[in-house]
């Protein structure tokens, strides 16, 4: 899928989780407002393992307002806090197999230049298993014996990842995969023959291969026809591959496929994009994801019959992540929803019995004061239907009009999805509707709408957002004059774009690490992202050719003197993908056309921000920016 590839996407994720016409019968009323460090108090929380005798869990967490590692207990819910990073967050991987010590990865001050890290619990020493400058390295799990562990790095070149394998002895580094062509590594069998390899045609088609280290020999999987194949794991003797794919098909679906005979059956499908299939320890069991209009279904199946199993109710809630313990007796659920971060739970699979392990809302914020999302949809201009996801403030009326902002999401090809957004909440409970539109060129909504954008940037994507500020006028409790436009990393393009092309259309911009600048942005591709550059120059156009007349001609950098609303822009010093001369010079050329404009510089962020106290100073810098320039004045 294209959202896995995104280069340009940001770390603000929108949710949403509710039924229209429950938000359309209640009353007006005015919530109790909350600041943005009562907000921000909530903690996010996500697990990534349990460990040896299944009594404990290792998890990351920002309570200290930056990532660090803690281990949960389950039976009390206790918590401790393993690392204490002031300054980088630090990210868990998993427990080593067997033992109280763990993996875990961080890079410097959001540089992408990851490491991986062992940590000794007794000792509180931390090793670098990765110690080679410059490289990216990404934890892929531990072989079948338990003995080592697998890592992909572009230790050797920067443009490519290598499979590695280290042992938990010597912990040095032998190649199980050279890889030459800078293709993406996809998994590896488990008696560690087989390696799924991938190569991006497009944004929206790829190549599948299976090498074979016996026999050096790689076989192409994948056909000519226009679809994405993505491997999701291999059975446990390393004699199938399951595999989602969207051939013949507008959303991806699973497939199994026999390596000695090279035939596939289809095994599960949906309506909607599956978007992964993970199996258990022993294969027991086996899970399903599909991404069902944004928002994640999680199925449970007995892996030998096909049959699926119960999983609890949530309710309005959404499931985001699953793990199935090594004993195949419980599973680690991570549920949230829009009015609700999201918390971990244990369920035990044969009692059926749920235990919740964390409450990561702040408790002086009251739920019913937070506002639950809507799934809506309006025509566009040219009468295709859009997506998007709106937030309506509870003090919202028809005698009470509010001002409203469009939030538009990274990519290309991203899409807005549940989750709970301290942002979004924040704006919201200040009397701000947010509508998150999910334009043409979203990926979760089938092959044709992802591919519409293709070649097309900047124009029918970007006239979505000026009919979803029409749908906002139609709504007899928003000020149709006020409304502005945020979005982080593409979607900040999107916002540079609007009111560079569209200049009369929204009161205010605010920008997140947006591309102001195509041609040099896709120029400076950092290094790693080689396997996927080919394919989205296919996409937004190569700046090496003659496609770079129009990438000039749809950069906001060289329209910024259409620019006549106020902009706010914040950018992280050390972001590899749009660089910070992007940010700086759209804030110096807007500021010629005497606009009112607004800069934050991150100096220990990348692309994204991490830190509990930037975000903190986004938040409210960008509330005080719209009540500014975009909250309708009061007549006297």
């Amino acid at each position: 899928m294209k959202s896995k590839y995104l280069l340009f996407g940001s770390i603000l994720i929108a949710s949403f989780a509710a039924c229209k016409k429950d938000n359309d019968k209640a009353e007006a009323r005015m919530p109790e407002q909350y600041t943005a460090e009562e907000l921000f108090d909530t903690k996010s929380v996500y697990g990534t393992g349990f460990n040896a005798d299944e009594t404990k869990i290792l998890v990351e967490s920002n309570a200290t307002g930056i990532y660090n590692v803690d281990e949960l207990t389950i039976a009390d819910t206790s918590s401790v806090a393993l690392t204490k990073s002031t300054k980088d967050s630090f990210f868990p991987n998993d427990y080593l197999p067997g033992s109280a010590k763990f993996i875990y990865n961080a890079d410097k001050g959001g540089d992408e230049n990851t490491h991986l890290y062992l940590m000794d619990r007794k000792t509180g020493a931390a090793k670098d298993l990765t110690p080679w400058n410059g490289s990216a390295n990404t934890f892929y799990g531990w072989s079948k014996d338990k003995k080592s562990m697998y890592l992909i790095s572009n230790k050797r070149d920067a443009k490519a990842f290598d499979l590695l394998k280290m042992d938990t002895i010597s912990w040095k580094p032998t190649v199980l995969y050279e890889n030459k062509e800078a293709l993406s590594v996809g998994g590896i069998s488990p008696n560690e023959r087989y390696i799924a390899l991938t190569k991006s045609i497009t944004t929206d088609k790829n190549e599948l291969y299976l090498y074979d280290r016996d026999t050096k020999t790689t076989k192409r999987i994948s056909n000519d026809k226009d679809a994405q194949w993505n491997p999701t794991g291999f059975s446990n003797d390393s004699n199938t591959l399951y595999i989602a794919t969207s051939e013949d098909s507008e959303f991806s679906y699973v497939v199994k496929y026999d390596i000695p005979t090279g035939k596939s059956e289809k095994v599960f499908e949906d309506k909607w994009d599956v978007v992964s299939m993970t199996i258990s320890e022993n294969e027991k069991y086996h899970t399903i994801t599909v991404n069902e209009d944004g928002k994640n279904k999680i199925l449970l199946f007995d892996h030998a019959s096909g049959k699926q199993l119960d999983l609890p109710d949530f309710k309005d809630g959404d499931v985001t992540n699953v793990i199935i313990s090594k004993s195949e007796t419980k599973l680690l659920l991570s549920v949230g929803s829009s009015t609700s971060p999201a918390n971990l739970y244990c369920y035990d699979i044969a009692s059926k019995k749920l235990k919740q392990l964390t409450s990561v809302m702040n408790r002086k914020i009251k739920e019913n004061d937070l506002v639950k999302a809507e799934v809506i949809r309006f025509k566009s201009f040219d009468g295709k239907e859009i997506p998007a996801i709106y937030y309506k403030p509870l003090q919202a009326s028809k005698d009470n009009k509010v001002p409203a902002i469009l939030w538009i999401h990274g990519g290309p090809g991203g899409q807005t999805r549940i989750g709970y957004s301290n942002y979004i909440q924040y704006f919201v409970n200040h009397g701000y509707a947010v509508l998150a539109v999910n334009n043409r060129g979203s990926s979760g909504y089938g092959k044709t709408f992802y591919k519409l954008d293709n070649k097309d940037h900047s124009n029918g994507d970007l006239k979505d957002c000026i009919w979803a500020k029409k749908w906002l006028g139609t709504q007899e409790d928003i000020d149709g004059n006020s409304v502005g436009i945020f979005g982080g990393s593409y979607g900040g393009c999107m916002v540079l774009g609007a009111l560079a092309f569209h200049p009369d259309e929204f009161k205010v911009g605010i920008d997140l690490f947006g591309v102001a600048n195509w041609p040099r942005t896709l120029k400076s591709i950092p290094p790693y992202w080689e396997s996927f550059r080919k394919a989205l120059y296919e996409e937004m156009g190569d700046p090496y050719t003659a496609d770079s007349i129009r990438l000039k001609n749809i950069s906001p950098l060289y329209n910024y003197q259409k620019i006549n609303k106020p902009l706010l822009v914040f950018q992280g010093s050390n972001d590899v993908r749009v660089l910070p001369v992007e940010s700086d010079e759209i804030v110096a050329g807007v500021k010629k056309n005497g606009v009112p404009v607004e800069y934050v510089v991150f100096p220990d962020e990348g692309h994204g921000f991490n830190k509990k106290e930037n975000n903190l100073t986004t938040v409210k810098t960008t509330l005080a920016f719209m009540d500014k320039y975009l909250k309708p004045k009061k007549k006297v």
